[in-house]
């Protein structure tokens, strides 16, 4: 579940700023606030104190620091397709290969800002966006969001909207999985001051964790004689 928390929260521009977005998380495993930090192609996602994710766009590599504990797990840019893979076929399966999000004349101030909802569904999937039409530089934020769409990710992204298909900023995502809770998230902040590199580098003192098998002993795709 952690990487369709992960891929709900991350939800590429030529030119672009630094952005910096704090969401609140509201689902079966109680309230999260997660900080959803975009420098170029990476993305850092920081789910908790203890736990820090850093994606890499380019790679689709995936570097996850326990920060408590001071070491980190890596997981190649092929094992964490085959993961995505993985994921929609239990999300996904059965969606067509893209949900137009359609107005449903609902609306609703949110931070602020008028939210007008907008909502696509799949046979597996319900998701609501709560769009403020009126946010300041809405389609530049919109274009760094996306950073990752093609990464990691791409795999995931069958049935889901683009988020240029929405006429402004997503606010609140609520995210209904067929058997599943359901995922809120809200923005409780944007700003786009620039962020170090540090930011996304791992740690001198961090010592490097042996990775589970995620996978069950399936092989990568593409790549059939690997471990």
């Amino acid at each position: 579940m952690r990487l369709v928390l992960v891929a709900s929260v991350v939800c590429c521009a030529a030119a672009r700023a630094d952005l910096t977005i704090v969401q609140k998380i509201d689902g079966t495993e109680g309230t999260k606030r997660v900080v959803l930090k975009v420098k170029g192609d990476k993305a850092r996602v920081e789910v908790n104190p203890q736990i820090t994710t850093v994606l890499d766009a380019k790679t689709g590599e995936l570097t996850t620091l326990l920060n408590d504990q001071k070491t980190v797990m890596h997981i190649s840019g092929d094992k964490a397709k085959a993961m995505a893979e993985m994921v929609k076929s239990v999300v996904q399966d059965g969606a067509p290969e893209k949900a137009v999000p359609k107005p449903t004349g609902r609306k609703e101030k949110i931070g602020g800002f008028e939210t007008e909802e907008y909502v696509s569904d799949t046979p597996k999937l319900h998701t609501a966006y709560w769009v403020a039409k009126n946010y300041p530089n809405a389609q530049n934020i919109l274009a760094q969001m996306t950073v990752l769409q093609n990464g990691v990710f791409a795999a995931m992204r069958k049935g889901m909207p683009d988020f240029h298909d929405l006429p402004g900023l997503p606010l609140r995502t609520q995210i209904k999985m067929q058997g599943q809770g359901e995922i809120t998230s809200t923005i409780d902040s944007l700003k786009t001051d620039p962020i170090a590199d540090s930011e996304f580098a791992i740690p001198a003192d961090y010592s490097e964790m042996k990775l589970p098998d995620f996978l069950g002993g399936k092989k990568t795709p593409d790549k059939p004689g690997q471990e």
